[in-house]
């Protein structure tokens, strides 16, 4: 897959990491990509909270009439959640606002970066494999050798540092750090 990725390219190698040890080999990076999910969850919620507390006060004030608008809320959260992985997958940095706080980014097996389509379909694609075999998904990065999860292999995406991280780790793995 190196290979196969366009120039600029970069390789890095967790030292004393064995495909089945990341977490405990690196459990900074380890922990930079949960805490990434994890703010990309609170993006996602907090719109969604402020339009149900919007129709709850608007129900209110109608008298019971605009609680009818709840109906929409299920289909607007799938539809921002969409919008929001399209947009920021496919931006021209290939990482949600969760990545690119943690550095991190998303790439194609080899190497390009994600467009929109691909991003919703890669947001997609979890959803129904950790809806349909969760806890068991969870599996699969244990047994391949580059730790990607059935979706990211279904898609074809990986995740890496960016630039300026992998230039950082560089500069401290040449000194020894």
């Amino acid at each position: 897959m190196f290979g196969a990725a366009p120039e600029p390219k970069s390789l890095w190698v967790v030292p004393g990491a064995q495909h089945v040890n990341f977490e405990q080999a690196a459990p900074d990076e380890y922990a930079r990509r949960v805490l990434a999910f994890l703010i990309d969850v609170i993006l996602i919620v907090i719109p969604i909270v402020l339009a149900a507390l919007f129709i709850f006060v608007f129900g209110l004030v109608t008298l019971g009439l605009g609680w009818a608008l709840y109906w929409l809320l299920s289909p607007a959260s799938v539809l921002w959640a969409l919008i929001y992985y399209g947009i920021t997958l496919g931006s021209p940095r290939s990482a949600t606002i969760g990545m690119r706080v943690m550095e991190i980014e998303m790439r194609t097996w080899y190497g390009a970066p994600l467009y929109f389509l691909l991003g919703e379909v890669h947001a997609l694609v979890f959803w129904i494999t950790v809806s349909a075999l969760t806890p068991l998904i969870l599996l699969v990065g244990l047994f391949n050798d580059r730790r990607r999860l059935l979706h990211d292999m279904l898609v074809g995406t990986v995740v890496i540092n960016n630039e300026i991280r992998a230039n950082a780790l560089r500069v401290l793995s040449r000194r020894g750090i």
